[in-house]
């Protein structure tokens, strides 16, 4: 049995040495200011979630990926963890309690509980006339604006590790993580990558909120964040574009997921994903297995580039 079951990824938290920077890019990206302090910067999306992006003054790194927690009793079950913080009030914008633990690639992992949340910021989508539907736009024009793309909520993060059996057990002992699918190169013993979703038991979720990677390197290869549909996957990719900055891969669909995906370097490499339209499973799903070059490409978009994304860690 898993220590808990943890309700949704929480917040994505990295190290930058320019908030300025950091700042300007993450608008650009899609997501909105919360709030900043002297050291911290607090980001949004459009769903109620008080934050799901922090970055902290400092040379660039990966800091630590945080999951909510269902209930308090989670937190307490944590904290009896070996090299668990115990239980601590949270003294940064959005309040709630955490736990802190250290996975087996030496990185942090926070579990939040009783975080605020915030109004939903209004989000205004012309009707699509498609298939079947094709008067749901009667007499209106689709009229999309240009700018950022508009981002719900951080959907998942992908870590590598070279430690891959014993990072992968953690995460699903821990958390709760359920497996989707997992990928085998050269024969069917020699898992590659392990796609996890939650454990909502009826409720349906998304395809995964955690990939594990095996590779040469630890660290974190992307994190990824769910906006509101297609157009805003493109508009934001035309934004992104013409502010000048780097994208890493798409458009395209995933095979697996099936993610319409849209991926972009920071300013210092670490790589955001933009998405939508994720297949959603539940508890009674059955896990997935397949050999890693038939799902290396979609059944539309580029091939993987050639610039690192598959061997991608942001220490």
């Amino acid at each position: 049995m898993p220590v808990m079951k943890a309700a949704e990824i929480a917040y994505a938290r990295l190290r930058s040495p320019d908030l300025d920077v950091a700042e300007k890019f993450l608008l650009d990206f899609g997501l909105v200011r919360v709030e900043r302090t002297a050291r911290a910067l607090y980001m949004r999306g459009t769903d109620p979630g008080h934050h799901i992006h922090i970055t902290e003054l400092g040379e660039p790194r990966y800091l630590s990926i945080a999951w909510q927690a269902k209930s308090h009793e989670d937190l307490v079950a944590l904290s009896k963890l070996s090299g668990s913080s115990g239980i601590e009030t949270m003294d940064e914008p959005g309040g709630g309690k955490r736990v802190r633990l250290v996975d087996p690639m030496g990185y942090t992992v926070e579990v939040v509980h009783g975080m605020a949340q915030l109004p939903a910021l209004e989000v205004t989508r012309p009707d699509v006339n498609i298939g079947p539907h094709r008067l749901r736009r009667k007499g209106d024009l689709y009229r999309i604006p240009t700018g950022p793309s508009q981002v719900k909520r951080i959907g998942h993060c992908v870590l590598m590790t070279p430690d891959f059996d014993r990072t992968l057990a953690w995460y699903r002992d821990t958390l709760g993580l359920l497996c989707s699918d997992e990928v085998w190169r050269d024969h069917p013993g020699n898992i590659v990558g392990a796609f996890n979703r939650l454990d909502c038991g009826d409720e349906f979720v998304d395809h995964h909120v955690l990939y594990v990677i095996r590779g040469e390197k630890a660290g974190l290869n992307h994190v990824s964040f769910e906006v509101q549909d297609f157009d805003d996957v493109v508009v934001g990719h035309e934004h992104l574009i013409a502010r000048g900055y780097r994208p890493t891969w798409g458009i395209g669909r995933h095979a697996l997921g099936s993610q319409i995906y849209d991926y972009w370097f920071d300013p210092w490499d670490r790589v955001h994903e933009h998405w939508t339209d994720s297949d959603r499973l539940n508890a009674s799903t059955p896990p997935g297995r397949g050999e890693a070059g038939v799902y290396t490409k979609g059944p539309w978009g580029p091939y993987p580039p050639t610039n690192g994304f598959n061997t991608h860690a942001s220490p």
